[in-house]
C-alpha cells in the first residue's frame, strides 16, 4: 500500500462563495459526493501555461487541499506555486458564463485570453 501525503493549506487558491455554490451544484447534478475540484496548471496555450479545472476522485502524493463548505479544492504539488493567491470565481452574465481565475502570479496573458506565463 502506498502512503499518500496530503497537505491542508491555509493559503493558496481562494474559491469565492459564488464559485463554491456553483461547484456544489455541479457535484449534486453528478450525484457524486466523493469528487473534488482539481485545479492544475499544464503546458499549453500560446503563452506557455493553461489552467485546467475538473472533478477528480484521485488523491495524489503532495496534493494541497482547501475546503470551502462542502467543496474540496485540490491542487497538485507542481501547480501549487503557480496558483498561490489565485482567486476562482463564477460569473453568469449576458456576455460571459463560467469560472474565472484571477491569478497574481500570471505575468501576462495571450491574445486568446486562455493562457499565461
Amino acid at each position: 500500500m502506498t502512503d499518500i501525503t496530503i497537505q491542508t493549506s491555509t493559503d493558496g487558491i481562494v474559491l469565492t462563495d459564488v464559485a463554491a455554490a456553483k461547484v456544489k451544484s455541479l457535484l449534486e447534478t453528478e450525484g457524486r459526493d466523493d469528487l473534488a475540484l482539481r485545479v492544475a496548471v499544464q503546458p499549453g496555450g500560446c503563452s506557455g501555461l493553461r489552467y485546467q479545472l475538473f472533478f477528480d476522485e484521485r488523491q495524489l502524493d503532495g496534493d494541497v487541499v482547501k475546503t470551502y463548505g462542502d467543496v474540496n479544492v485540490v491542487t497538485d504539488k507542481m501547480s501549487a506555486p503557480y496558483l498561490a493567491g489565485a482567486k476562482i470565481d463564477f460569473v453568469d452574465t449576458i456576455e460571459k458564463q463560467g469560472f474565472t481565475i484571477d491569478n497574481p502570479n500570471a505575468q501576462g496573458s495571450c491574445a486568446c485570453g486562455d493562457s499565461f506565463h
